[in-house]
């Protein structure tokens, strides 16, 4: 609470004093002074260092001009914190004007956590008079060497954007739309997209102006106006302090640097005021920005300048930019990177290499250069080519003194012949066919061409659903089958991969193949089975018989010489176009065999009819049909039974129904009106087969079923009139068996009755429904 009073009090003090007040940009140009920090045996510019380390040698000399009229002294004075006032052996100078006595070299003491840099006039005791001040107060030199330093860093930031919207405006200003978003996200600078609307000629100076109105955008995307909009003036300035907020790393905005000037005008003294100084790495040399005309008159103006804060420099926090995976073969490759815009507006990275390790453990690194118009790390020119395929690929480099690794970076290289068609190379030609290639890097590919039989070629377009994989389409609606070339164009090849594919037909679908042992046809379902040449199952070939049409697809039979008796999953099909597949396949249990025993037709002729005597075989439509049988291996239960077809009709009798009984083990009784399984109008031959487990046996003859005529009456004199109903089921009437000098009726006939010669006793039918059968039918005795 104390800090936030004496600060509101300073600060108070400041805005009361208008004439004291300072310019908001640091736009005047200071002197350079040349720094470097040696550590061990490698010595650097301090440009070059993020972080100094107790142990560390500083070399400093100003670098005025000969004709320098103010005399100088450079001070360098290690800070300890706010609380703790710095010991006067930590104060250090050299007289500028002194060329034999001009270069200052301290080393850092250990337990410094600031350093600072004064220039200040030499007007007797100016040395002692710095001193005095930071020890009096050295929370605000502690704050003045934190937020200086990261106000330094921001304004090389910002200096970087500037000087490269300038580059490209005088040398491509047609590149500043794409290149100016690029650079203001690379270097973290919240990009006036409405300067891009302007004239090309007008765009860079809109990019560019009021240079220190810029917004500079924090590391993750929010800028800290926006993040303490509102808050009181004490907690900026806490936040600022810390590393997070800044303490030479990650401050967002430039504007808090200010206050400091104003700050340090709350305790300036009759001889001496301090002037903040940002100090902008220039190779060698530190250049000093002021934000203020310098005093050579009581009060003289002090310079003061920050140097990188003591401690442990965190390493690069950056972040690969890229969602997929890079070729490192392909040109102009850029490498691109977040969260790393000191990488571009500083000197701290250097020997920059990406260490490529190969699968086969071959490692190789090439060197990498920053470029913030790019946005990344770019390959340095005439690198040495890595081996491929890629295990692994690293950024590895300095960051001032310390080593670093990271980060990984998803690369890939192949070789030649590395892509293959999955999972054959055969096509279907007919339509489009997806393919997929695999076994390369996908990333490196560059194009992929497709040139049929007849020369004609047509680029493709892929996607890569994994780091080796492309899916492909391709366009062969049109295209007949053949040999098919795939060209795919590789980053860095000297020639393209070609991969030879075959078009052919859209081939047979095989759903099944059925056959039941003891068999010796099987049936093939599936679609353009007109394709299928044979079939093998286990050592049994099976070649191809009729087919039919059902629903969407077809059924083919197929047979063998022999019958089948072993046990197959799988069926191997032989196309005709040379090609083979597999099917599944079911051998199904052996059919069941079914023995007619005995047969037995109830038939009760209507009341004033004529009885009419059947041969054995036929089976009157009005009667009742009982047959037994023997079936091999007997029938279980459920829907086992007995299938009686009459023509085209079916019936299924079933153990369940009740209409099929078992007697022992393997005898079946089964019983059908054929009037009510198939109407009245069926005639024609009848046939049954045994059911058992969904399997059927062979059909066999259970009898013809015939329509009968209601006869009521014959008179016989000199000839015999047969009179009725239902006649038309009559082809012939005779007088003797052999049907000899029968009477033929008319084809459809309707009447009523019919005059054939006398006989005796005996009259002979001939039925349209059995024409190989003769009926007989007894004359009444007169």
């Amino acid at each position: 609470m104390v800090r936030v009073l004496l600060l509101l009090a300073a600060l108070s003090a400041l805005f009361a004093n208008a004439a004291q007040a300072q310019q908001n940009g640091f736009d005047l140009a200071g002197p350079d002074v040349s720094v470097t920090v040696k550590r061990g045996e490698v010595e650097l510019p301090v440009a070059a260092v993020p972080a100094l380390r107790g142990g560390d040698t500083l070399t400093a000399r100003a670098l005025l001009p000969d004709d320098q009229a103010a005399r100088y002294l450079l001070v360098v004075a290690f800070l300890r914190g706010a609380t703790n006032p710095p010991p006067k052996d930590w104060f250090s100078s050299v007289e500028t004007w002194n060329k034999k006595k001009n270069v200052l070299t301290v080393k850092v003491p250990e337990g410094a956590e600031q350093v600072l840099l004064f220039l200040a006039p030499e007007a007797g005791g100016g040395f002692s008079a710095v001193r005095g001040a930071v020890r009096g107060r050295p929370g605000v030199f502690v704050r003045a060497a934190q937020d200086l330093y990261q106000a330094s860093l921001d304004r090389q930031r910002l200096d970087a954007f500037v000087g490269a919207i300038g580059r490209i405006g005088e040398r491509a200003p047609e590149r500043l739309a794409t290149a100016a978003p690029v650079l203001a996200d690379a270097l973290r600078i919240k990009l006036n997209a409405d300067c891009l609307l302007r004239q090309r000629a007008l765009q860079a100076a809109c990019l560019t102006q009021q240079r220190d109105s810029l917004v500079l955008q924090a590391q993750r995307g929010a800028t800290l106006t926006e993040t303490l909009t509102g808050a009181p003036v004490d907690l900026a300035y806490r936040v600022a302090a810390t590393r997070e907020g800044g303490a030479g790393y990650y401050s967002p905005y430039i504007g808090l640097a200010r206050d400091l000037a104003r700050l340090f005008g709350a305790f300036r003294s009759a001889q001496y005021q301090y002037l903040p100084a940002l100090a902008l790495g220039q190779g060698q040399a530190i250049h000093l920005q002021l934000n203020s005309a310098p005093s050579f008159q009581n009060p003289r103006s002090v310079l003061v300048a920050p140097l990188p804060p003591i401690g442990d420099a965190p390493p690069p926090l950056w972040r690969f930019g890229a969602q997929g995976a890079l070729c490192l073969a392909k040109p102009d490759l850029v490498l691109p990177l977040d969260d790393a815009s000191l990488l571009f507006a500083t000197d701290y990275a250097r020997d920059l290499v990406l260490r490529v390790t190969a699968a086969d453990g071959r490692v190789s690194t090439l060197p990498l250069t920053p470029d913030a118009e790019r946005g990344g790390l770019v390959l340095a020119t005439g690198a040495a080519q890595a081996a491929g395929p890629v295990a692994e690929a690293v950024v590895q480099g300095r960051w001032g003194f310390d080593a670093f690794s990271g980060p990984r970076v998803p690369a890939q290289l192949d070789g030649p012949g590395a892509w293959t068609a999955q999972p054959d190379a055969t096509v279907i030609v007919g339509r489009d066919h997806p393919l997929t290639l695999r076994g390369g890097a996908a990333a490196c590919v560059a194009g992929l061409t497709l040139r049929d039989s007849a020369g004609l070629a047509r680029s493709l377009t892929w996607k890569s659903g994994a780091p080796d994989a492309l899916d492909v389409t391709l366009p062969l609606a049109k295209t007949r089958p053949g040999a098919l070339t795939l060209t795919v164009v590789r980053f860095g090849a000297v020639a393209p991969d070609q991969i030879a594919l075959t078009g052919r037909a859209e081939p047979s679908r095989l759903d099944r193949f059925t056959v039941h042992s003891g068999d010796r046809e099987g049936v093939l379902e599936g679609a353009r089975l007109d394709q299928v040449a044979g079939l093998t199952l286990g050592a049994t070939r099976f070649v191809p018989g009729a087919m039919t049409r059902v629903g969407e697809g077809d059924r083919l039979t197929l047979t063998a010489e022999q019958p089948m008796t072993e046990a197959v999953d799988s069926a191997a099909v032989q196309l005709r176009d040379g090609r083979s597949a597999t099917v599944a396949s079911t051998v199904a249990p052996a059919r069941p065999v079914a023995t007619l025993l005995d047969r037995r037709v109830a038939y009760k002729t209507l009341a004033g009819a004529l009885p009419i005597e059947l041969p054995d075989g036929l089976v009157p439509t009005g009667a009742t049909l009982t047959f037994s049988t023997r079936i091999t291996g007997g029938l279980g239960g459920g829907e086992d039974g007995i299938e009686i077809a009459n023509g085209d009709a079916t019936k299924r009798l079933t153990i369940a129904s009740g209409a099929v009984q078992r007697v022992g083990d393997d005898i079946a009784v089964t019983t059908i009106a054929p009037q009510s399984a198939f109407g009245t109008a069926a005639a024609g031959a009848l046939r049954f087969r045994p059911w058992r487990g969904g399997a059927a046996g062979a059909w066999q003859s259970l009898g013809t079923l015939v329509r009968l005529p209601v006869l009521t009456g014959i008179i016989c004199r000199e000839r015999c009139m047969v009179s009725g109903r239902d006649l038309f089921v009559v082809a012939a009437i005779g007088t003797t068996p052999d049907m000899k000098d029968a009477t033929p009726l008319p084809a459809g006939f309707v009447g009523g009755s019919v005059d054939v010669p006398a006989t005796q006793d005996m009259l002979y039918l001939r039925p349209h429904d059995a024409p190989d059968a003769v009926l007989r039918v007894k004359v009444p005795a007169k």
